[in-house]
């Protein structure tokens, strides 16, 4: 988040601090509405897939090669996506799903037993709360939430309705990262106290420009708004970009990184939000519309374990290796052990070597339809254990990105050299700097003029999931505009 917008941080303290003070807001959808009818072992499961861009084509790949269920709604504030996702997924079908462009019309359809969400970000816990009040289970993807309060309240609800609710980070799902992650946890490489969740992935600068995106025909943009200002962003198109600007994304730590983030978090068997967390990093190597970070460094800290979470979204020009004998890095995980570590190299593998670089395992498989069909199983089963990515962790993994985010919406500018004091003295939190800072050097990133920021390291009580920093506090919730509340247990 660049140091030049301060103004953000000032007014999502006094937004946030008047949401609160509001208290609980009225439900868009009674909490005692009808479920939905549940799916006995014969019946197809009825599915409305709401967001057709982007993951929401990824959801529909999926379903449609699920014989157990049907897709009988497409559902976009967007109408032009229908046509397109229909030629897509449905030219040869029997039946075609209905378009429906609000989807509170979705709700409110006894023929729908689930909903999947892949709208933007801002959405995701609003929707799946209301979706779970009308009796509807929930796929929704990461991050589950847009701020570290919604993830809790969407855990709550669940629990409340007895909905079976399931976040999208597809790698718990995988054969081979199961496999993989029962090794970390075999003790076959010792004791794991160190976790390093990689997002290397370059990311074009969305261009500056001074005008409102164009909208495109038909688009409901007060529904697209929703909870969020009804404001039409300036950038060049509306939608994808979301992404990278605070009021309706969470940059790459809370877009890509939620899945490496869960599977870190999966592998050292923390079921709880970290006691410590500081970040750093900005929106580096040029300028933009963009308010997110792209380059970004988060520690966080157990009592006897660290989470290491790194984005680098300019270019990375050398490849990172670590020294590993699994060689060049991406989008990846690895996992430090007293005896060896483990390399998951991409969503379904993951090899393991000794300290000398000897392997001692390697496992791979798996696709993106068995995450789906687990969450078909939890369904039917009615028994939220039988998910692999319950709701609950779900919000963990998302909430550790967001203290990430908040951290360094409170810090302040940062000159070259600048580091947390956080795990300072710790080997692997001293290769992850001098690699990051190597990185934004070979970009011809310089720090003594860029937006570079260090964060505040917070302070968190795991059992409340709150601050002992008023400060932040205020940003673990937001804004909600009015009709669009976030209905609190």
């Amino acid at each position: 988040m660049a140091v030049t917008r301060r103004t953000f941080v000032e007014s999502a303290l006094a937004t946030a601090a008047a949401a609160l003070a509001a208290g609980p807001a009225r439900p868009l959808v009674a909490a005692d509405a009808p479920p939905a009818r549940p799916a006995g072992p014969g019946d197809k499961v009825r599915v409305a897939v709401i967001g057709l861009n982007g993951r929401g084509t990824s959801h529909l790949a999926s379903w449609t090669k699920i014989p157990e269920a049907e897709v009988v709604a497409l559902v976009d504030c967007d109408p032009n996506l229908h046509p397109k996702r229909l030629a897509e997924f449905f030219a040869a079908a029997p039946r075609q799903p209905e378009f429906i462009q609000d989807f509170r019309r979705a709700l409110d359809r006894k023929d729908i037993d689930v909903v999947s969400i892949a709208t933007p970000n801002h959405w995701h816990a609003l929707m799946a709360i209301l979706a779970m009040q009308a009796g509807k289970d929930v796929y929704v993807e990461k991050p589950c939430s847009h701020t570290v309060e919604e993830g809790r309240e969407i855990t709550r609800w669940a629990r409340k309705l007895g909905r079976i609710c399931q976040m999208g980070a597809q790698s718990r799902s995988m054969p081979g990262m199961r496999s993989t992650i029962d090794f970390v946890k075999s003790g076959k490489i010792g004791d794991v106290k160190v976790a390093h969740a990689l997002c290397y992935k370059r990311r074009q600068s969305i261009g500056l420009v001074d005008t409102p995106a164009p909208l495109p025909d038909g688009i409901d943009f007060d529904l697209w708004a929703g909870p969020a200002p009804l404001e039409v962003p300036k950038r060049q198109r509306l939608h994808y970009d979301w992404h990278w600007t605070h009021t309706t994304g969470n940059g790459d730590l809370g877009n890509q990184n939620p899945h490496e983030i869960d599977k870190a978090r999966w592998g050292l068997g923390k079921q709880e939000l970290p006691k410590r967390v500081v970040s750093i990093g900005g929106r580096l190597g040029y300028k933009d519309n963009g308010d997110t970070a792209n380059s970004q460094v988060t520690i966080c800290q157990w009592d006897d374990a660290l989470l290491i979470s790194e984005v680098r979204g300019l270019e990375v020009k050398t490849p990172a290796t670590f020294g590993l004998a699994a060689g060049p890095l991406g989008v990846a995980n690895i996992w430090w052990g007293t005896k060896g570590y483990v390399v998951a190299p991409k969503y379904t593998d993951g090899i393991a070597f000794d300290l000398d670089g000897k392997e001692l395992g390697r496992w791979s498989g798996g696709n993106d339809v068995l995450h789906f069909r687990n969450f078909l199983d939890g369904v039917r089963s009615r028994d939220h254990k039988t998910l692999h990515l319950d709701i609950e962790d779900g919000h963990l993994s998302s909430a550790i990105a967001h203290l990430g985010n908040v951290s360094l919406a409170l810090g302040e500018k940062a000159s070259t050299g600048t580091r947390p004091t956080l795990a300072a003295g710790e080997k692997h939190v001293q290769e992850t700097f001098a690699g990051f800072e190597s990185h934004l050097a070979e970009n011809g990133v310089d720090l003594a003029t860029a937006a570079f920021k260090l964060g505040r390291e917070l302070s968190i009580d795991p059992r409340t999931e709150r601050s002992t920093d008023d400060a932040a506090n205020r940003l673990f919730t937001r804004e909600y505009r009015r009709g669009y509340e976030l209905p609190r247990v």
